[in-house]
Formats: C-alpha cells, structure tokens, sequence
C-alpha cells in the first residue's frame, strides 16, 4: 500500500466535461502544489452521497485557504456515472471527480477493495494530501467508517 513520503503513481484516470472525456495521468496533475485527493466505494451510494463528496464542497474555501490547490474525488465508476452524480448533487466545480474506471490506479496505490456482489473491484475509502508529486497524508479508513478520510479531519491536519 502507497504510504506517506511515496510518490504518487502513474494511472489513466479520467472525467466528463463540457469538452467530452479527459484524460489524466495522477503523476501529471498532482506533480506541483498540493492537492486533495479523497476516494470513495461508489458514486450515488449513502455515506459517499450525503457525506463524504458534500464535506468537501461545503469546506472547498476552507482548504484553499490552507494551500490545496486542487480538490479532487476518485471512484472506480465510469466518467459518465462521476458526472451524473456530481450534477445530481449540484457540486459546480469545487470538486473535480476522477473515474478510476477499471480500478488499475487505486490497486496501484494497493487501495482496491473486492466488494464481490456489491459492485467488484472499487477503491476503499481514503483522503491523501499530495504535494509535489508525493504523499504528504494518508488517512484511510478502516471497514465502513468515515472519520478520518472526512474533509474535516484532513483541514484539521493541515491547519
């Protein structure tokens, strides 16, 4: 598992946008300044819903203030599920949303998870500070918790 003072792998991550599908490489994106990165099991699941994406947005100002430069979720869902979930919630661009479509990124960083019926392959729930290409925090939670990977908790760490 990636750990902190680990540089950040690379990947194919992708988003939908107004200019159709974009394509990211994770060592590219987050290669100067610091970023959030934060993952969630599934896009329009509970928790990931009413909490954990909402929490970022309502502290996007917060972080930004404290030197983030990039807000950013991750999910192995496709593109076009991220997108209708971020427009379902109405985030704007607060949040950029990464598809982790086949999973390879977050079992490159050794944070996938078998959910077997439940969906297969998806990312366990995490939030990592990232500056200049390297881990600087690594909150990962533990079997169906949310409290360190809370975008609360990560501001608290960075204050």
């Amino acid at each position: 598992m990636i750990k902190e003072n680990d540089q950040i792998p690379n990947g194919a991550l992708t988003s939908k946008g107004d200019l159709g599908i974009q394509h990211y490489d994770p060592r590219e994106i987050f290669a100067k300044g610091r970023h959030v990165l934060f993952a969630v099991p599934g896009a329009f699941t509970p928790t990931c819903s009413e909490k954990h994406l909402p929490g970022y947005v309502e502290n996007a100002e917060a972080l930004k203030k404290a030197g983030v430069q990039s807000i950013n979720c991750l999910a192995v869902n496709d593109a076009f599920v991220m997108k209708a979930w971020g427009d379902s919630l109405g985030i704007g661009d607060q949040v950029r949303l990464l598809s982790d479509g086949n999973g390879a990124f977050s079992e490159a960083l050794g944070l996938a998870t078998e959910t077997g019926a439940f969906g297969g392959i998806r990312s366990k729930r995490y939030a990592m500070v990232i500056e200049d290409g390297v881990v600087e925090h690594l909150f990962v939670e533990d079997d169906k918790q949310f409290e360190v990977s809370k975008a609360e908790y990560v501001l608290e760490k960075l204050k």
